[in-house]
């Protein structure tokens, strides 16, 4: 894991922490200041810091997506088959539920919000608690889990191995592999799906491609906030705007996440720190869906911390902001988001980006 990860995140922190010095420096001066001042050059840096990747070569075979594709909507999946991945995970809301914690199959009220799937392909772990580390093995949690989708990954794969058309799919997506229907092939078919769903893109990214219209002036107050005093970018930095991290930010929860999985006594409260890709489509928000707008959000980091030794350092202590900057950092947070038109398209697997 670890060193290759610690560094690429400190890295990325580095990056993102001498590009807020600079935002810092010239917080007051607007994005079109006069001729000489920093604020070109700052904004040069933020354009690279949040720039989407070029597109890459297809991740893997098109037959393999559309079957996990089609697995991720299929009820056998479930121990009572009648619920599936999309229960928790909708297309048609950012992969999200709406609801704030999880509802399984049976009515089982679970203790977490059901993240996004945008932009996986990227991620180091997986879950709020970070206890996968990959698509794969995450994909077998919730289908085995007794309160969620309470499968059985033989008696699964013996239902798909009864459907004959199930069966020859699995033999053209996994093409020389013996074994058929197996309870790999079915988890790393749902991996390959979920590695194909890339964000749509949005009117941030036309800014950061050069579109100097592409944002208002409130959203670009906004966007300053959140590079500068606001200090959102330490944690959101980077085209998926997540530092993969886990972070203790403040909130009145009893669940430690991460610091559960600590061997021997328990660690701190810690969670991942989630992308804010879609940011608009997926409320509640937080592991716990305490917070039911981005409005709220906004209010937890300008006030409402509760502040103790494990902390996020990285979270800015005592943040004063005035009604107007926070009505311009939720306007900003919004253009995170794709334009409704584009909705439909959420199901679609998009052009892959290299990493």
């Amino acid at each position: 894991m670890g060193l290759t990860r610690v560094a690429r995140g400190l890295a990325v922190a580095a990056v993102c922490l001498l590009a807020w010095s600079l935002a810092v420096t010239a917080e007051t001066e607007p994005h079109d200041s006069a001729p000489g001042a920093p604020a070109e050059t700052r904004e040069g840096i933020w354009r690279a810091i949040f720039a989407r990747p070029a597109p890459g070569e297809t991740p893997a075979p098109p037959e393999l997506v559309a079957l996990g594709r089609d697995l991720f909507r299929d009820t056998r999946l479930s121990g009572s088959g009648q619920a599936s991945c999309v229960s928790c995970h909708d297309p048609a809301r950012a992969f999200t539920d709406g609801r704030k914690t999880a509802v399984g199959p049976a009515g089982a009220v679970l203790p977490r919000n059901a993240p996004a799937l945008y932009n996986l392909a990227w991620g180091t772990s997986f879950f709020w608690d970070g206890r996968a580390a990959t698509l794969a093995d995450q994909a077998r949690f919730p289908i085995q889990a007794v309160d969620e989708l309470a499968g059985d990954l033989p008696t699964i794969a013996a239902r798909l191995s009864a459907d004959n058309q199930m069966k020859a799919r699995f033999a053209a997506a996994f093409p020389g592999r013996a074994g058929g229907v197996t309870e790999n092939a079915i988890l790393n078919a749902l991996a390959a799906y979920e590695k194909s769903l890339v964000s749509p893109t949005t009117r941030f990214d036309r800014w950061v491609e050069g579109d100097e219209k592409a944002l208002s002036e409130e959203e670009f107050r906004g966007f300053d906030i959140f590079v500068g005093k606001g200090g959102c970018v330490s944690c959101h930095g980077g085209w998926r705007l997540t530092d993969d991290g886990f972070h203790d930010i403040g909130l009145p929860s009893r669940d430690l996440g991460r610091g559960a999985l600590t061997p021997g006594a328990p660690g701190l409260p810690q969670f991942k720190t989630p992308s804010l890709r879609e940011a608009a489509r997926t409320a509640p928000y937080m592991h716990d869906g305490s917070l039911a707008t981005l409005e709220d959000v906004v209010e937890h980091y300008a006030g409402g911390l509760i502040e103790r030794p494990s902390l996020a350092p990285t979270v800015v202590r005592h943040l004063s902001l005035t009604p107007a900057e926070k009505a311009s950092l939720v306007a900003f947070l919004k253009t995170l988001s794709s334009e409704p038109a584009s909705h439909a398209s959420d199901e679609t697997s998009r052009p892959m980006l290299k990493k």
